[in-house]
């Protein structure tokens, strides 16, 4: 009984914080235009980069990350994963490389790039050590 509560309560949990992360630049570029919204650009290594893990669980799996991100953001991570069992499509995989040809020559992760919806920067930033609130602010102060 509590093995399924427990699994229940987790499948709960994770849909409620569900992002609307794009899988498609174009696509995400094509939103961003049609909203007119910027475009927060994210360079991760999910399954080696300890920092880009706990901007992940902080930052971008927070529900106040979630509820800002859907009313100024189009969302789009640019993941490069090591481990076989997370590897990402061959198309998905030269769709990120390209994206860091253009915007991550340095390979810096995590990166964390704002465009605007013509794809042109606004701003940049890390890792940083601080509550999802926080975080979103400092987001918001690229901006201006």
């Amino acid at each position: 009984m509590k093995k399924r509560f427990l699994l229940l309560f987790l499948l709960l949990s994770s849909i409620g914080f569900a992002q609307n992360w794009q899988t498609n630049f174009d696509d995400a570029k094509a939103q961003a235009l049609k909203e007119n919204k910027n475009i927060l650009l994210v360079f991760s290594g999910s399954d080696w980069c300890a920092p880009c893990i706990r901007l992940d669980n902080v930052v971008w799996k927070s529900e106040a990350f979630k509820n800002e991100s859907d009313k100024n953001w189009v969302i789009y991570k640019a993941d490069f994963p090591k481990k076989k069992t997370n590897q990402l499509t061959a198309e998905q995989a030269e769709n990120n490389k390209k994206l860091a040809e253009k915007y991550n020559r340095n390979g810096s992760f995590p990166l964390v790039i704002l465009l605007n919806k013509n794809e042109e920067l606004i701003g940049m930033t890390g890792f940083k050590n601080i509550s999802a609130s926080d975080y979103i602010q400092l987001l918001h102060s690229l901006e201006k």
